[in-house]
Protein backbone atom coordinates (compact mmCIF):
# COMPACT_ATOMS: atom_id res chain seq x y z
CA UNK A 1 0.00 0.00 0.00
CA UNK A 2 1.75 3.48 -0.66
CA UNK A 3 1.97 6.27 1.57
CA UNK A 4 -0.17 9.03 1.52
CA UNK A 5 1.62 11.15 3.79
CA UNK A 6 3.83 10.41 7.23
CA UNK A 7 4.76 12.55 10.15
CA UNK A 8 8.77 14.01 9.14
CA UNK A 9 11.15 13.90 12.40
CA UNK A 10 12.73 16.84 13.00
CA UNK A 11 16.25 16.94 11.57
CA UNK A 12 17.72 17.79 15.05
CA UNK A 13 16.98 17.72 18.69
CA UNK A 14 19.71 20.08 20.01
CA UNK A 15 20.48 23.54 19.43
CA UNK A 16 23.51 25.45 20.64
CA UNK A 17 23.76 28.81 22.07
CA UNK A 18 27.13 29.60 22.03
CA UNK A 19 29.07 26.98 24.17
CA UNK A 20 25.51 26.34 26.04
CA UNK A 21 23.54 23.49 23.94
CA UNK A 22 19.47 24.09 24.35
CA UNK A 23 17.98 20.34 24.31
CA UNK A 24 14.54 19.85 23.30
CA UNK A 25 13.61 17.30 25.15
CA UNK A 26 14.69 19.42 28.15
CA UNK A 27 12.93 22.00 26.74
CA UNK A 28 9.30 19.81 26.35
CA UNK A 29 10.17 19.09 30.48
CA UNK A 30 10.33 22.68 31.21
CA UNK A 31 7.44 23.55 29.12
CA UNK A 32 5.17 20.93 31.13
CA UNK A 33 6.30 21.76 34.69
CA UNK A 34 5.86 25.37 33.72
CA UNK A 35 1.85 24.49 32.06
CA UNK A 36 1.28 22.00 35.27
CA UNK A 37 1.76 24.59 37.57
CA UNK A 38 -0.39 27.09 35.83
CA UNK A 39 -3.17 24.92 35.26
CA UNK A 40 -2.95 23.53 39.66
CA UNK A 41 -2.85 27.77 40.65
CA UNK A 42 -5.89 28.37 38.40
CA UNK A 43 -7.82 24.90 40.29
CA UNK A 44 -6.08 25.71 43.80
CA UNK A 45 -7.47 29.62 44.04
CA UNK A 46 -11.22 28.56 42.72
CA UNK A 47 -11.02 25.83 45.29
CA UNK A 48 -10.12 28.22 47.89
CA UNK A 49 -6.94 27.92 48.38
CA UNK A 50 -4.14 30.50 49.06
CA UNK A 51 -1.95 31.68 45.58
CA UNK A 52 1.25 30.76 45.40
CA UNK A 53 0.88 27.65 46.97
CA UNK A 54 1.24 25.40 43.77
CA UNK A 55 4.24 26.88 43.02
CA UNK A 56 5.85 26.97 46.12
CA UNK A 57 5.32 22.85 46.13
CA UNK A 58 6.28 22.99 42.90
CA UNK A 59 9.74 23.63 44.45
CA UNK A 60 9.97 20.14 46.25
CA UNK A 61 8.04 18.20 43.53
CA UNK A 62 10.30 18.70 40.58
CA UNK A 63 13.90 18.04 41.71
CA UNK A 64 12.06 15.04 43.77
CA UNK A 65 10.43 13.86 40.52
CA UNK A 66 13.19 14.28 38.34
CA UNK A 67 15.36 12.39 40.63
CA UNK A 68 12.56 9.37 40.92
CA UNK A 69 12.05 9.44 37.23
CA UNK A 70 15.52 8.85 36.09
CA UNK A 71 16.41 6.20 39.05
CA UNK A 72 13.30 3.93 37.64
CA UNK A 73 14.49 4.51 34.00
CA UNK A 74 18.70 3.17 35.20
CA UNK A 75 16.99 0.66 37.44
CA UNK A 76 14.44 -0.99 35.04
CA UNK A 77 17.28 -0.27 32.11
CA UNK A 78 20.27 -0.66 34.08
CA UNK A 79 21.85 -2.83 30.61
CA UNK A 80 21.49 0.49 28.69
CA UNK A 81 24.52 1.77 31.27
CA UNK A 82 26.01 -1.27 32.96
CA UNK A 83 27.86 -4.50 31.65
CA UNK A 84 30.37 -5.55 29.16
CA UNK A 85 28.07 -5.10 26.48
CA UNK A 86 26.19 -1.81 27.22
CA UNK A 87 26.27 0.61 24.44
CA UNK A 88 26.32 3.22 27.30
CA UNK A 89 28.74 4.24 29.95
CA UNK A 90 27.91 4.30 33.37
CA UNK A 91 28.47 7.78 34.08
CA UNK A 92 25.73 8.38 31.10
CA UNK A 93 23.13 7.78 33.32
CA UNK A 94 23.58 10.93 35.21
CA UNK A 95 22.72 12.90 31.69
CA UNK A 96 18.95 13.31 31.92
CA UNK A 97 18.92 15.38 29.43
CA UNK A 98 19.61 12.97 26.87
CA UNK A 99 16.31 11.10 27.73
CA UNK A 100 15.10 8.43 29.94
CA UNK A 101 12.55 9.39 32.33
CA UNK A 102 10.10 6.82 34.29
CA UNK A 103 6.95 8.26 34.43
CA UNK A 104 6.37 5.81 37.78
CA UNK A 105 9.42 7.03 39.45
CA UNK A 106 8.91 10.15 38.84
CA UNK A 107 5.07 10.26 39.83
CA UNK A 108 6.22 8.63 43.14
CA UNK A 109 8.94 10.94 44.27
CA UNK A 110 7.16 13.64 43.08
CA UNK A 111 4.22 12.61 45.65
CA UNK A 112 6.71 11.95 48.22
CA UNK A 113 8.46 15.83 47.65
CA UNK A 114 4.94 17.39 47.61
CA UNK A 115 3.52 15.22 50.75
CA UNK A 116 6.84 16.67 52.35
CA UNK A 117 5.33 19.80 51.55
CA UNK A 118 1.82 19.53 52.33
CA UNK A 119 3.00 18.78 56.02
CA UNK A 120 4.65 21.17 56.38
CA UNK A 121 2.45 23.94 55.41
CA UNK A 122 -0.69 22.05 57.24
CA UNK A 123 -2.50 21.66 53.84
CA UNK A 124 -4.29 17.99 53.05
CA UNK A 125 -2.25 15.70 50.64
CA UNK A 126 -5.09 14.69 49.34
CA UNK A 127 -6.57 18.04 48.25
CA UNK A 128 -3.51 19.01 46.59
CA UNK A 129 -3.06 15.65 44.52
CA UNK A 130 -6.46 16.27 42.92
CA UNK A 131 -6.16 19.77 42.26
CA UNK A 132 -2.94 18.55 40.30
CA UNK A 133 -4.29 15.78 38.12
CA UNK A 134 -5.30 17.54 35.24
CA UNK A 135 -2.52 19.55 34.96
CA UNK A 136 -0.05 16.48 35.62
CA UNK A 137 -1.25 14.81 32.52
CA UNK A 138 -0.90 17.61 30.35
CA UNK A 139 2.49 18.00 31.47
CA UNK A 140 2.82 14.44 30.42
CA UNK A 141 1.41 15.23 26.84
CA UNK A 142 3.86 18.08 26.48
CA UNK A 143 6.72 16.08 27.67
CA UNK A 144 5.97 13.16 25.41
CA UNK A 145 7.05 15.37 22.83
CA UNK A 146 10.46 15.18 23.98
CA UNK A 147 10.77 11.82 22.57
CA UNK A 148 9.76 12.97 19.31
CA UNK A 149 13.33 15.11 18.90
CA UNK A 150 15.03 12.51 20.13
CA UNK A 151 13.38 9.81 17.96
CA UNK A 152 12.68 7.07 20.43
CA UNK A 153 9.94 5.29 21.96
CA UNK A 154 8.15 5.09 18.63
CA UNK A 155 6.09 1.84 17.81
CA UNK A 156 6.36 -0.71 15.24
CA UNK A 157 6.53 -0.66 11.29
CA UNK A 158 3.42 1.06 9.85
CA UNK A 159 2.40 2.48 6.49
CA UNK A 160 -0.49 4.35 7.62
CA UNK A 161 -0.86 8.20 6.91
CA UNK A 162 0.45 9.32 10.42
CA UNK A 163 3.27 6.78 10.50
CA UNK A 164 6.34 8.80 12.05
CA UNK A 165 9.48 8.87 9.96
CA UNK A 166 12.72 7.30 12.06
CA UNK A 167 15.95 7.24 10.99
CA UNK A 168 17.65 3.95 9.49
CA UNK A 169 19.86 2.39 12.45
CA UNK A 170 18.41 3.77 15.47
CA UNK A 171 17.24 0.92 18.07
CA UNK A 172 14.22 -0.64 17.35
CA UNK A 173 14.33 0.26 13.65
CA UNK A 174 13.70 -2.71 11.41
CA UNK A 175 15.66 -2.69 7.85
CA UNK A 176 13.68 -1.82 5.10
CA UNK A 177 10.95 0.16 7.43
CA UNK A 178 10.81 3.75 7.18
CA UNK A 179 7.82 4.85 9.34
CA UNK A 180 6.47 3.36 12.83
CA UNK A 181 3.83 3.90 15.15
CA UNK A 182 4.21 7.59 16.52
CA UNK A 183 3.72 5.96 20.01
CA UNK A 184 4.85 9.73 21.32
CA UNK A 185 1.50 11.43 19.86
CA UNK A 186 -0.88 8.46 20.90
CA UNK A 187 -0.30 8.99 24.47
CA UNK A 188 0.40 12.66 24.34
CA UNK A 189 -3.55 12.77 22.95
CA UNK A 190 -4.29 10.12 25.21
CA UNK A 191 -3.23 12.41 28.36
CA UNK A 192 -4.92 15.51 26.73
CA UNK A 193 -8.17 13.77 27.05
CA UNK A 194 -7.75 12.23 30.06
CA UNK A 195 -6.99 15.33 31.60
CA UNK A 196 -10.58 17.27 29.77
CA UNK A 197 -12.17 14.24 31.47
CA UNK A 198 -10.60 14.76 34.96
CA UNK A 199 -11.86 18.19 34.99
CA UNK A 200 -15.23 17.42 34.13
CA UNK A 201 -15.80 14.61 36.15
CA UNK A 202 -14.58 16.83 39.23
CA UNK A 203 -17.19 19.43 38.25
CA UNK A 204 -19.73 17.34 37.84
CA UNK A 205 -19.43 14.57 40.30
CA UNK A 206 -17.38 16.63 43.12
CA UNK A 207 -14.80 14.60 43.81
CA UNK A 208 -12.73 15.14 46.53
CA UNK A 209 -10.37 13.29 48.81
CA UNK A 210 -8.24 11.51 46.51
CA UNK A 211 -10.48 10.77 43.89
CA UNK A 212 -9.66 12.77 41.35
CA UNK A 213 -5.67 11.75 41.42
CA UNK A 214 -6.87 8.22 41.22
CA UNK A 215 -8.90 8.54 38.21
CA UNK A 216 -5.97 10.27 36.53
CA UNK A 217 -4.19 6.85 37.40
CA UNK A 218 -6.28 4.96 36.38
CA UNK A 219 -7.07 6.51 33.14
CA UNK A 220 -3.45 7.01 32.67
CA UNK A 221 -2.72 3.03 32.78
CA UNK A 222 -5.23 2.13 30.91
CA UNK A 223 -3.85 4.02 27.73
CA UNK A 224 -0.48 3.68 28.65
CA UNK A 225 -0.67 -0.72 28.85
CA UNK A 226 -2.01 -0.04 24.64
CA UNK A 227 0.48 2.42 23.91
CA UNK A 228 3.24 0.12 25.42
CA UNK A 229 2.02 -2.59 23.78
CA UNK A 230 3.34 -1.16 20.35
CA UNK A 231 6.39 0.16 21.30
CA UNK A 232 9.98 -2.11 19.68
CA UNK A 233 12.56 -0.18 22.25
CA UNK A 234 14.17 -2.88 24.15
CA UNK A 235 12.75 -3.78 27.40
CA UNK A 236 12.31 -6.95 30.13
CA UNK A 237 9.32 -9.23 29.23
CA UNK A 238 7.44 -11.24 31.80
CA UNK A 239 5.14 -13.67 30.42
CA UNK A 240 4.74 -11.79 27.20
CA UNK A 241 4.08 -8.37 28.18
CA UNK A 242 6.90 -5.65 29.15
CA UNK A 243 8.13 -4.30 32.54
CA UNK A 244 5.39 -1.38 31.53
CA UNK A 245 2.63 -3.05 31.34
CA UNK A 246 2.82 -5.30 33.95
CA UNK A 247 3.26 -2.17 36.33
CA UNK A 248 0.34 -0.31 34.33
CA UNK A 249 -2.00 -3.37 35.41
CA UNK A 250 -0.91 -3.36 39.24
CA UNK A 251 -0.99 -0.03 39.63
CA UNK A 252 -4.73 0.34 37.67
CA UNK A 253 -6.01 -2.14 40.35
CA UNK A 254 -4.15 -0.32 42.83
CA UNK A 255 -5.89 2.83 41.78
CA UNK A 256 -9.50 0.83 41.44
CA UNK A 257 -9.23 -0.29 44.76
CA UNK A 258 -8.34 3.32 46.20
CA UNK A 259 -11.62 4.69 44.43
CA UNK A 260 -13.95 1.93 46.22
CA UNK A 261 -12.44 2.58 49.42
CA UNK A 262 -12.83 6.50 49.02
CA UNK A 263 -16.06 6.11 48.03
CA UNK A 264 -17.72 7.26 50.97
CA UNK A 265 -14.88 9.59 52.38
CA UNK A 266 -16.18 12.87 52.93
CA UNK A 267 -15.18 15.76 55.55
CA UNK A 268 -13.15 19.05 55.43
CA UNK A 269 -9.41 18.81 53.91
CA UNK A 270 -7.32 21.59 55.19
CA UNK A 271 -6.05 23.78 52.65
CA UNK A 272 -3.72 26.26 55.45
CA UNK A 273 -3.17 29.89 55.41
CA UNK A 274 -6.24 31.23 53.06
CA UNK A 275 -6.72 34.18 51.33
CA UNK A 276 -6.96 37.22 53.41
CA UNK A 277 -6.58 35.11 56.14
CA UNK A 278 -2.63 34.93 57.90
CA UNK A 279 -3.16 32.27 60.30
CA UNK A 280 -5.33 29.94 58.34
CA UNK A 281 -7.32 29.44 61.84
CA UNK A 282 -9.76 32.42 60.99
CA UNK A 283 -12.35 31.98 58.08
CA UNK A 284 -12.68 35.61 57.91
CA UNK A 285 -14.22 37.06 54.51
CA UNK A 286 -11.29 36.02 52.02
CA UNK A 287 -12.57 39.07 49.88
CA UNK A 288 -11.78 41.96 52.85
CA UNK A 289 -8.55 42.12 55.04
CA UNK A 290 -8.08 40.67 58.72
CA UNK A 291 -8.90 44.55 59.90
CA UNK A 292 -11.88 44.67 57.67
CA UNK A 293 -13.17 41.24 58.75
CA UNK A 294 -12.86 42.38 62.69
CA UNK A 295 -14.41 46.07 62.37
CA UNK A 296 -17.89 45.55 62.99
CA UNK A 297 -16.52 43.29 66.56
CA UNK A 298 -14.16 46.68 67.13
CA UNK A 299 -17.09 48.93 66.88
CA UNK A 300 -19.29 46.82 69.26
CA UNK A 301 -16.20 46.56 71.80
CA UNK A 302 -16.18 50.18 71.58
CA UNK A 303 -19.93 50.95 72.35
CA UNK A 304 -20.39 48.74 75.03
CA UNK A 305 -17.13 50.50 76.88
CA UNK A 306 -18.64 53.98 76.08
CA UNK A 307 -21.89 52.72 77.65
CA UNK A 308 -20.03 51.58 80.59
CA UNK A 309 -18.21 55.08 80.93
CA UNK A 310 -21.39 57.02 80.41
CA UNK A 311 -23.39 54.48 82.52
CA UNK A 312 -27.13 55.70 82.67
CA UNK A 313 -26.40 59.34 81.68
CA UNK A 314 -27.04 57.87 77.79
CA UNK A 315 -30.66 58.86 78.22
CA UNK A 316 -31.74 62.24 78.56
CA UNK A 317 -33.28 63.57 81.47
CA UNK A 318 -37.02 64.42 81.04
CA UNK A 319 -37.66 68.11 81.96
CA UNK A 320 -38.38 69.35 85.18
CA UNK A 321 -41.80 68.66 86.85
CA UNK A 322 -42.40 65.33 84.52
CA UNK A 323 -44.71 63.55 86.92
CA UNK A 324 -45.29 60.67 84.53
CA UNK A 325 -41.41 59.86 83.98
CA UNK A 326 -40.54 58.04 87.03
CA UNK A 327 -37.78 59.87 87.99
CA UNK A 328 -37.17 61.92 90.47
CA UNK A 329 -36.15 65.60 89.08
CA UNK A 330 -33.89 68.09 90.91
CA UNK A 331 -36.79 70.15 92.22
CA UNK A 332 -38.44 66.90 93.01
CA UNK A 333 -35.46 65.04 94.51
CA UNK A 334 -34.63 68.51 96.81
CA UNK A 335 -38.66 67.99 98.21
CA UNK A 336 -37.99 64.17 98.46
CA UNK A 337 -34.67 64.41 100.52
CA UNK A 338 -36.28 66.82 102.85
CA UNK A 339 -39.52 64.92 103.03
CA UNK A 340 -37.64 61.61 102.70
CA UNK A 341 -40.65 59.64 100.84
CA UNK A 342 -38.91 59.73 97.14
CA UNK A 343 -38.01 56.36 96.40
CA UNK A 344 -34.73 55.11 94.93
CA UNK A 345 -35.13 54.34 90.51
CA UNK A 346 -34.79 50.23 89.76
CA UNK A 347 -31.22 48.91 89.01
CA UNK A 348 -30.62 48.74 85.20
CA UNK A 349 -34.05 50.99 83.98
CA UNK A 350 -33.71 53.55 81.47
Amino acid sequence: MPLLASIPSPSQGVWNLGPIPIRAYALCIVLGVIVAVWIGERRWRARGGAPGTITDLAVWAVPFGLVGGRLYHVITDWQIYFGSEAPKRPIDALYIWEGGLGIWGAIALGALGVWIACRRRGISFTAIADTLAPGVAVAQAIGRWGNYFNQELFGGPTDLPWGLEIEPGRPGTVPGATTYHPTFLYESLWDLALAGVLILAARRFGLRHGRVFAMYVAGYTLGRFWVEGLRVDPAHHILGLRLNQWTSVVIFLCALAYLWLARNRTGEEPLGAQTGDDTGGDHADPAHGRDQADEPELLRDDEREDRETRGGADDPAPPDGDAGSGKPTATAGAGAASDGAAAEPEAGQR
